[in-house]
């Protein structure tokens, strides 16, 4: 029995070194249930474990039995600052001391939101381990298709899911709505991003193809000599990007939704009663980049490493969900309330406002209703 603090059936326990689990209890009396499927949620840019409370709760009351939810915490606050490489690194080690701890588990998941979703992508790149290599006691057994794609440190890779991520960075024309797409603003915010987010934001704004080498995103769209970053993406069942169509002053639409501006979809409003604020959902099949031809650069949105990103990650089939708030009081906030950030809205409303729990929340349950157990 581990000691954790219970609440509606609800388990939670804080590790020492940052990051807590949160469970469905069993006889309400904190002990573990029968979950084998660890469902890791990282948060975006200066945030905190906090900010996946709500939806962590939603997951081990929706799916009982079936999940126990990791918020990581390893990156907290300013570290977050410190490169995308060096926090996947963290984040990958404190899997690892989880997985440890756990031993019954059999599934892993990764939930990220916005600059969560590149650490999360870095991380299971040096968590991959390739077909027939499983790290699990029944890797002897008949050849699963788990095996045939390869794990996550010898756990069957079910969901990946990001929330607002900048895939292709933050450089391009209007990948930062706020700078109201005009280039000098753009340009300066480029040439500023390490002094205001370190190596964080050169590596955001693809400012660090110095020595030589690639920038860091452009070599996590393939198997690189460092970690088979490609790989690790395609051994999960699948793969789902939340993206914000407007009001999110913070990551751009087809940056979050892995798309050039021509195939930015039309939309009109909720496309269902029970996700109001779902507006469009389309499943992309993977491309064989040998055998597709490269779109064109020339039309004021995208240059060539962005169109290098949007081959290289649609190499994998992608579920991408589009997400609009624009009824709603707090879509100016767009970028947190499509994760539900408790925190950080919170600081919006300065006060717990039972209403703001209603925004986003439809994301989320959209989120927990299509999920792979």
């Amino acid at each position: 029995m581990e000691n954790a603090a219970v609440e509606n059936g609800v388990c939670y326990k804080e590790s020492a070194k940052g990051g807590h689990d949160v469970w469905r209890c069993e006889n309400g009396a904190g002990a573990l249930s029968s979950a084998d499927h660890l469902v890791v949620m990282v948060h975006g840019i200066l945030g905190s474990a906090n900010d996946w409370e709500y939806a962590a709760e939603q997951f081990v009351r929706l799916l009982p039995a079936k999940v126990i939810v990791h918020c990581s915490e390893r990156n907290l606050g300013k570290l977050t600052l410190d490169g995308v490489d060096i926090m996947g690194e963290r984040l990958a080690e404190e899997v690892l001391e989880v997985i440890k701890q756990k031993q019954y588990l059999r599934r892993i998941s990764f939930v990220a939101h916005s600059l969560g979703g590149l650490v999360s992508r870095y991380a299971i790149g040096k968590l991959y381990q390739p077909p027939n290599c499983s790290n699990s006691e029944d890797s002897s057994a008949n050849e699963s298709v788990e095996n045939l794609r390869g794990t996550i440190v010898g756990l069957e890779a079910m969901n990946f899911i990001t929330v607002a991520t900048p895939h292709l960075g933050s450089r391009g024309n209007k990948q930062i709505p706020f700078l109201f797409g005009l280039t000098a603003f753009e340009k300066i915010a480029s040439r500023m991003s390490h002094w205001i987010y370190r190596r964080t934001g050169t590596h955001l704004f693809l400012g660090d193809d110095n020595e030589g080498k690639p920038p860091l995103l452009k070599r996590m769209v393939e198997d690189h000599s460092e970690y088979p970053f490609i790989s690790a993406l395609q051994a999960f069942s699948r793969r789902v990007a939340y993206s914000n169509v407007a009001y999110d002053h913070i990551v751009g639409w087809r940056t979050s939704s892995i798309r050039r501006v021509s195939e930015l979809p039309k939309w009109k409003g909720s496309i269902n009663e029970k996700y109001p604020h779902i507006v469009y959902e389309e499943h992309c099949k993977a491309i064989d980049p040998e055998h597709s031809e490269p779109s064109s650069v020339g039309d004021c949105s995208s240059d060539k490493v962005e169109e290098e990103l949007v081959m290289g990650l649609s190499r994998v089939s992608w579920e991408k969900v589009d997400v609009s708030f624009h009824t709603s009081r707090l879509r100016f906030n767009a970028h947190n309330v499509i994760q539900l950030s408790q925190s950080a809205l919170v600081n919006v409303m300065q006060a717990k406002d039972p209403y703001m729990h209603k925004e986003g929340a439809d994301v989320i349950l959209h989120m927990i209703d299509h999920f792979l157990v």
